[in-house]
């Protein structure tokens, strides 16, 4: 089997790689730093007219990890902004794909996101595949105007396209929100987090690399849309009462009631942060499961505990 992975200096995309590698899967990476140059590694952006023709040449199998995910710096207009999401997540990708149809790659994985569902659920009624509406969010109308072209360009061409939407993902290595967590967390900081009843989905790295390895084999993945989780929906709460537990720490969580947290964030203008932590996102795997006779393949307890202990030891060696 051989693979091209994209943004493969990224969280997701060198763990997908190190993993195929650990398959005895050949393996081309895709970086944007000249840093991470080694064998069978390509330094180029991916926009739309970047060439790929000699990058592609007996390539079975290209996953699509890279992404414009952040907002970029000094871009403050939104039509700015939008411009600058497409120009890497629709624009370069469709160039992408368009190249590896020319040169007979069969099949194409793309790692899209959850926010093209949406932000946020009521209880109970979890994201399917299905999308009823484009989202308002910049990044995730990117990655849903992605998903739009690649399946025209399947629907014309036969290439096997498979579409991933992962909710937030958390490993080894984790950086951003997740990692700011966890310092708080260690810094034993009392948090009024102890009675938020909320049920949110995460999919720790391993889970994700499982599912997107088996999506670059399985037949019954062409042409389909997956949503990918731990399989167990956790609240606030749990969650960082599991990296205390995992840290070995006292837990410093206190039962503010969850309105007054909700009441206090909108007072202050956090509405937003107030969603995250207290609203719902949750998404129905079943489909997944079941077309792909898939399972993930660790535990939520388990992929929290390495999480824990990959910062810890990072944090030993000062490489935080």
């Amino acid at each position: 089997m051989k693979v091209l992975v994209t943004g493969a200096s990224g969280f997701i995309g060198n763990r997908v790689s190190n993993v195929a590698k650990h398959k005895n899967w050949s393996v081309k990476k895709q970086v944007r730093n000249v840093a991470f140059q080694a064998n069978n590694t390509i330094v180029c952006d991916i926009q739309a007219h970047t060439d790929w023709s000699a990058h592609l040449k007996d390539i079975d199998c290209i996953v699509h990890c890279a992404a414009c995910v952040h907002q970029m710096k000094g871009v403050k207009n939104d039509a700015n902004i939008l411009q600058a999401y497409r120009d890497t997540n629709i624009l370069g990708t469709l160039n992408l794909t368009r190249q590896a149809v020319e040169a007979g790659v069969k099949r194409f994985v793309f790692i899209s996101s959850i926010k093209v569902n949406g932000e946020q659920t009521s209880l109970g009624q979890a994201f399917v595949s299905a999308v009823s509406q484009p989202p308002s969010n910049f990044y995730g109308l990117s990655k849903y105007e992605a998903e739009i072209g690649l399946k025209k360009i399947a629907e014309q061409t036969g290439l096997e396209v498979c579409i991933i939407r992962p909710p937030l993902v958390y490993g080894e290595g984790v950086k951003a929100n997740f990692q700011s967590m966890m310092n708080i967390v260690c810094k034993g900081t009392p948090l009024p987090f102890g009675a938020i009843n909320n049920y949110r989905s995460f999919v720790y790295i391993d889970n994700l690399v499982s599912l997107v390895l088996t999506c670059c084999t399985h037949p019954n993945a062409v042409g389909r849309t997956f949503l990918v989780s731990d399989n167990d929906d956790v609240s606030t709460t749990r969650l960082l009462k599991q990296i205390t537990i995992s840290m070995g720490r006292p837990s410093r969580l206190l039962p503010l009631p969850q309105r007054i947290l909700e009441y206090t964030a909108r007072l202050l203008g956090k509405t937003d942060i107030a969603n995250r932590l207290c609203g719902n996102l949750q998404v129905d795997i079943s489909d997944t499961m079941q077309s792909l006779d898939w399972i993930p393949p660790v535990s939520f307890e388990r992929g929290i505990a390495k999480t824990v202990d990959a910062y810890l030891n990072a944090m030993k060696t000062n490489k935080l």
